[in-house]
């Protein structure tokens, strides 16, 4: 627990996380000072409270006058007023950790990987508040954790999708049940370093003990490596070989926990065989949390997916929309273009993270039509993916739609999977799909 004992507290960042944050403190009985790089107050920021000291438009000196400095998700660590107060030794937290300074509950399930973190914690929230009433879902899923630490007691089950930028700054944590989903190449401009990126990422787990459980994709080289430095009690799915492991096949879900064997048969509804795996960790980490078989069961069995995740939106002239938004980098594109046969119309582009496209060249040989360019990386997405299939570039989404709606024919897909994130031309990926939708929506 961070005593307040005069403690003075800077946010730096107002976004969402830093927001709440502020606020949070400042209901503590904390002196907090925020500062935030933007020019002027936002829309969103006026719902700070009137007592939070405030700077816009530069992180300047009074920034060190504090005792803890608590860094919203995706600042780089290298700012130079960062650097400044490691030497003068101001602990530097995330508010996950400060946050959960205020919070007893039951049990903290924590999801973090490259991709399939929301439908993961969708699926698991959806499944645990059946059992438990009580239940809440926070972290990078929208919800900020400060806004939710204050609702919790010891009966609560709190859920998170946990980001590399989220868990980077959070030495302390420790949640009672960790899930894994994957590593690949992500974030690589904000972490340098794969090293870097798969050390952030081990946050979610390092700190547990054995009688937490630690679940984690037993396929994934990066995890296998980095789940050797946990104490926890290691829970494999997309495995079948120890007594603590969750597998598929033919249908069927069997969960082998202290060699006993629960076989499950639910409905799946979402496609594709990534979604085997977040059904698999879903399972895990529900079963684990103490929900019964029979609840799991059904609950997957009425699972639609999540907004912005390879979501149908219409069907115009015998042409299918896809709003894969949430596929900000290549490897979670290469998964949706797996989760159709052929004749795709795909856009690509946004703002680049840094990660090669190359690895998605052959499936868009084999699978992809068009590809329609968008956003700031079109000139780096040309180059490495010439030769792969024909281009037009269109600069925005809305342009995209309406070339694509002048050339697709009947029994195509467009699938919108940008490889990209959604900063040079929206607030975020929830922004850039609905706008998406809004636009296939708009075609007569």
């Amino acid at each position: 627990m961070i005593k307040n004992n005069g403690i003075k507290i800077a946010v730096l960042g107002l976004g969402k996380s830093g927001i709440a944050c502020a606020n949070l403190a400042i209901s503590k009985g904390y002196d907090v000072f925020a500062s935030d790089s933007g020019k002027t107050r936002t829309h969103k920021q006026m719902k700070l409270n009137k007592n939070v000291k405030l700077e816009f438009g530069k992180h300047s000196q009074k920034v060190l006058d504090s005792d803890i400095i608590i860094k919203s998700p995706g600042l780089p660590n290298d700012l130079y007023i960062l650097k400044q107060a490691r030497k003068k030794e101001i602990p530097i937290l995330s508010e996950l950790d400060f946050a959960l300074n205020f919070a007893k509950p039951r049990k903290i399930i924590a999801v973090t990987g490259t991709n399939g973190k929301t439908t993961t914690t969708t699926l698991i929230y959806e499944i645990i508040k059946k059992g438990y009433k009580n239940t809440f879902v926070a972290g990078n899923i929208g919800f900020p954790i400060s806004e939710v630490v204050t609702k919790l007691n010891s009966k609560s089950v709190l859920v998170l999708e946990l980001s590399s930028y989220q868990l980077e700054d959070s030495p302390y944590f420790k949640p009672d049940i960790s899930v894994s989903m994957n590593i690949t190449p992500d974030h690589l401009k904000h972490h340098h370093t794969m090293a870097n990126y798969v050390k952030a990422k081990a946050n979610v787990f390092i700190n547990q003990k054995k009688k937490d459980y630690a679940i984690y994709n037993y396929n994934d080289k990066y995890l296998k490596k980095a789940i050797t430095k946990t104490k926890a009690t290691k829970f494999e799915f997309n495995y079948n070989k120890t007594k603590n492991c969750i597998y598929y096949n033919d249908g069927t879900i069997y969960l082998k926990k202290n060699n006993k064997t629960i076989k499950l048969n639910p409905k799946i509804n979402i496609p594709g065989k990534h979604n085997i795996d977040n059904i698999l960790a879903a399972v895990a980490a529900s079963y684990i949390a103490g929900t019964k078989p029979a609840i799991i069961e059904k609950v997957i069995s009425n699972f639609k997916g999540v907004e912005h995740r390879i979501e149908f939106v219409k069907e115009i002239n015998g042409v299918k929309y896809y709003n894969d938004s949430k596929g900000t980098n290549v490897d979670s594109t290469k998964v949706a273009l797996e989760s159709f046969d052929k004749n795709i119309q795909l856009i690509l582009g946004g703002q680049d993270k840094g990660s090669p496209y190359k690895p998605i060249f052959n499936l868009i040989k084999k699978k992809v039509k068009n590809i329609f360019l968008i956003g700031e990386a079109t000139n780096i997405i040309k180059k490495q993916l010439k030769g792969s299939a024909e281009m037009t570039e269109c600069e925005t989404l809305s342009n995209a739609i309406r070339k694509i709606h002048s050339v697709a024919e009947k029994g195509d897909i467009v699938l919108f999977s940008p490889a990209c994130a959604s900063f040079d031309q929206f607030n975020d990926f929830e922004h850039r799909g609905r706008e998406f939708k809004k636009f296939v929506l708009a075609i007569k």
